[in-house]
């Protein structure tokens, strides 16, 4: 029998918040063992992400944690700083969920890759170079020179998830702790990944714990599972038997969810009120002074979309294919070429001050939430910090109003509306973000991977969410996701990107069970194959 890498025994994680002690995880009890791969799965703040935080010492300043974290018979609860910085990035590492808030954006990708490299393998600058263009391309960054100079900001959100799992795996852990490590990525992008770490798993002897609300990935990569909920595990077991015959009634409820139902149409004559003909983005990478020629990147390449009023179009495709560029340059958040129009107006020709007027009715919900929540504003400030440009006559007790009418739609307890993002689950985090941009009361709202951080139940919940705010307020939504399941739950409208253009767009059941090109086949294949 294989030794445990890892005992967590009686773990507890408590917050001090302005609202009194939170319990985040009531005396939990978890194992992994060498070679080993565990899933933890449970709801949105069910506090297995706090779990695993509190073992690598790396909660937030108001929390704190009891119990045992045995590894290699030491209590990592127990160590200070200095000694778990000689542990953490050597021999346990942690890919985390979102990606944008661990990348430094002031350093290269490629100086981030080599700080751990050199610092813990002792390498010379040189060989953790090459190591890390090694593991670029080990988790399948195209042009993994080029992309040691880039900045993160000039990554997709998918690209800078695998930048995190190469630095992660660049040191050869004995334990890797995966926070989600795929939620930003498509599902052909997903699939080999999850192959990677499988194979690399298997190579190096590696235990691994992967927390995650995706029961589709869960199944294919663990032997065993521990399901959460309310800071509790609820239940345990081989995965295939929990699966087969689940025991709790929670654990029947997470395997049943799934996103159901079928967007109308909009009505008939139904007015276009965003569009763009012939879009083109371009973006200039490299060059400067004595440097070598910049690279044209064609991130969006001829494509028109033509969005009417209380529709959904939903637009998908791989990693880095073009379709949050595309949605900024609808919306006149970067420059680009085409003919741009919203509600009658042309739109082509104007610059930020010119659009600001415009921008209480275009809305948007980033992919990652905690990079776009101020981690010194409240809940209840963030949400209402629109109000106080757009509608500045509003007075601060009819802000508060509509900041919990908000919350509530949003099915956030109004209550916590004076915590602050770190004090929030991801799940909760994402909804935060779709309330500040539904208090606006806007015409067209931009969903870029909404429901990414979430799980199946809340996933549903929000989807019949927006589906319900959609009907009463005649909302048209652009939905960008790489979950085709919550797509054609939430769409009426489909297209298909592949490297900046549009290859493909249809209903539905057209794109869905009728695709045209090879390219749509496999997406489907890869998202269904489950």
């Amino acid at each position: 029998m294989k030794k445990p890498v890892l005992s967590l025994k009686n773990i507890k994680v408590n917050f001090d918040t302005m609202d009194g002690k939170v319990e985040a995880v009531k005396g939990a009890n978890i194992q992994v063992n060498a070679g080993e791969t565990i899933a933890i799965v449970g709801e949105s703040g069910s506090g297995k992400s706090q779990m695993m935080m509190a073992a690598m010492g790396l909660l937030a300043a108001n929390g704190k944690a009891t119990g045992e974290c045995e590894f290699e018979g030491r209590n990592l609860l127990a160590m200070g700083k200095a000694e778990l910085n000689t542990i953490r990035g050597r021999k346990i590492s942690m890919i985390f969920q979102e990606p944008m808030t661990s990348l430094d954006p002031l350093y290269t990708i490629g100086n981030q890759l080599m700080e751990p490299i050199k610092h813990h393998l002792k390498f010379d600058a040189a060989a953790a170079r090459k190591r890390a263009i090694e593991m670029l391309e080990l988790v399948k960054i195209k042009e993994p020179e080029r992309r040691m100079r880039s900045y993160p900001h000039e990554m997709s959100g998918g690209q800078r998830q695998r930048v995190m799992i190469a630095m992660a795996l660049a040191n050869n852990p004995e334990l890797l702790i995966a926070d989600e490590p795929t939620t930003a990525l498509d599902v052909t992008i997903q699939a080999e990944i999850l192959e990677l770490m499988a194979d690399l798993q298997h190579r190096l002897g590696m235990a691994m714990i992967f927390i995650t609300h995706d029961l589709g990935i869960v199944k294919r990569i663990a032997k065993r599972v521990y399901v959460m909920r309310k800071g509790e595990v609820v239940e345990e077991g081989d995965t295939k038997a929990i699966f087969a015959n689940p025991k709790h009634e929670y654990t029947k409820a997470l395997l049943e969810a799934e996103p159901t139902g079928r967007k109308a149409p909009p009505v008939a004559g139904a007015p276009v009120i965003l569009s763009g003909e012939d879009i083109q983005v371009t973006f200039k990478i490299g060059g400067g002074f004595l440097g070598s020629p910049p690279i044209e990147l064609k991130a969006v390449d001829h494509v028109s979309v033509s969005l009417k009023q209380g529709q959904t179009i939903g637009i998908v495709g791989e990693s880095g294919s073009g379709k949050s560029t595309l949605a900024r340059a609808l919306l006149r958040l970067l420059p680009s070429r085409g003919a741009l129009n919203f509600n009658g107006q042309a739109i082509t020709g104007f610059d930020k001050q010119t659009m600001r007027p415009l921008r209480k009715q275009l809305q948007v919900v980033f992919q990652d939430p905690f990079g776009s929540l101020s981690p010194r504003m409240t809940a209840g400030q963030i949400i209402t910090e629109g109000l106080i440009v757009h509608e500045p006559a509003m007075s601060a007790a009819a802000r508060d109003a509509r900041a919990v009418q908000a919350l509530e739609e949003v099915q956030i307890d109004p209550a916590l509306r004076n915590r602050y993002p770190h004090e929030f689950s991801g799940g909760q985090r994402q909804r935060l973000a779709i309330a500040r941009a539904i208090i606006l009361k806007p015409k067209v709202v931009v969903l870029d991977e909404p429901t990414s951080a979430l799980d199946r139940q809340v996933q549903k919940q929000i989807v019949d969410l927006l589906r319900d705010l959609q009907k009463a307020y005649n909302l048209s939504y652009l939905f960008i996701s790489h979950d085709l399941a919550v797509v054609r739950a939430m769409a009426d409208h489909i297209m298909v990107m592949k490297d900046g253009k549009l290859v493909e767009q249809g209903t539905p059941d057209e794109v869905m069970l009728k695709p045209k090109q090879d390219y749509t086949r496999r997406l489907m294949a890869a998202a269904f194959a489950s």
